[in-house]
């Protein structure tokens, strides 16, 4: 028999007040609202971009402490990994595998659902939307296959299908194809990975030197844009790359990814583009150019990303940069406002932080 331990009425929380306006705060702990939900104690959680008005955060690995009456994949004291969105795992979208689109998903930080930047977190749907940590796997690699390493792979993927639908070849045969990663930054990273078992020869760009030598380490051909313009144009005699992958999200990103792609060629954007787009019709119709934006559907790429994490146990046993504790958040959010880390992470009171 499995006894329940008691939870605190309140517990700390990341909440945003404003835009980088953030404040640690005392919340009531989540309870169960729905048969299908469970409470997780989190363990590992990602700082990431935060949303006015709610406890912040989509990346969690935690604890199952509450489970609602209709849960059957999940006990209390589980350790399970959540995707940045809930997924009910039967309505039209989900029977095809685009969960992203899910009719009932629920995304963390935002009005429906609070975020993971918190001491316990509410999980939705969680039978058919959270993942159990395989044995062996560390809890800080299972936290980018929540969201990042999927959304990566899923970037990749659709490129290299948007370049040959008719293409059956296994994802992990790289193709004799030119890649190039538009952004080199955690995601960029993890596309970086994503793309070399996808592509024979894999570019990538940033304004970033520091940045250009970490995707170097993940096997990136990686070079300024001048000098990636000029490498392309030798390198293809004149055609440019035949898949573009862009994780920038903002226009002039569109514009250099419709510029080095060739006439045909693909270009696969998983960037969140919030503002509207001015693109330039004349360079659309000259370049014949396939074109595919969205989320990721977490679920459907999961499997391929954790091919591409246990390909590469040692780049991402190395990946995560920063590893603090929540009354740090003031000090990280400031320098991830002006681009200066890497992938970092919260680790809970009550969890030892690897190395320290």
């Amino acid at each position: 028999m499995t006894i329940e331990t008691p939870l605190p009425a309140t517990m700390k929380a990341i909440m945003a007040r404003g835009k980088y306006n953030l404040k640690l705060e005392d919340v009531p702990v989540p309870q169960i609202e729905m048969s299908t939900d469970v409470i997780l104690k989190a363990r590992v959680s990602g700082l990431c971009d935060p949303t006015q008005g709610y406890i912040i955060g989509h990346e969690v690995v935690g604890e199952v402490v509450r489970i609602g009456d209709a849960i059957k994949n999940f006990k209390i004291g589980d350790i399970v990994a959540a995707p940045f969105a809930s997924n009910c795992g039967s309505c039209f979208y989900c029977d095809k595998g685009y969960t992203a689109r899910c009719a009932q998903s629920e995304g963390y930080g935002c009005e429906a659902l609070n975020g993971c930047q918190a001491e316990y977190v509410r999980q939705p749907l969680a039978d058919s939307s959270l993942f159990p940590v395989p044995e062996g796997m560390s809890e800080e690699a299972m936290l980018l296959l929540g969201d990042i390493l999927p959304t990566a792979y899923s970037c990749a993927y659709h490129g290299r299908r948007l370049l040959d639908e008719d293409d059956d070849r296994e994802m992990n045969t790289p193709i004799d194809a030119v890649a190039v990663v538009l952004g080199c930054g955690p995601v960029g990273l993890c596309c970086v990975s994503s793309a070399r078992s996808m592509f024979k020869t894999v570019y990538a760009t940033d304004p970033s030197e520091e940045r250009r030598a970490q995707a170097a380490k993940h096997g990136a051909i990686a070079l300024p844009l001048e000098e990636l313009r000029a490498t392309l144009s030798k390198t293809t005699s004149g055609r440019g790359a035949d898949v573009v992958l862009e994780l920038v999200g903002n226009t002039p990103a569109l514009h250099t990814a419709l510029e080095l792609v060739r006439p045909f060629g693909a270009v696969s954007s998983i960037g969140m583009h919030m503002k509207p787009l001015e693109l330039h019709g004349e360079a659309l119709y000259a370049k014949n150019a396939r074109l595919q934006f969205g989320r990721c559907s977490v679920r459907r790429f999961f499997p391929g990303a954790l091919r591409v994490l246990q390909q590469n146990r040692e780049l991402f046993d190395a990946f995560i940069q920063h590893r603090i504790r929540f009354d740090q958040f003031a000090e990280y959010y400031e320098l991830f406002d002006k681009g200066k880390i890497g992938k970092t992470v919260f680790y809970a009171d009550d969890v030892p932080i690897p190395g320290a």
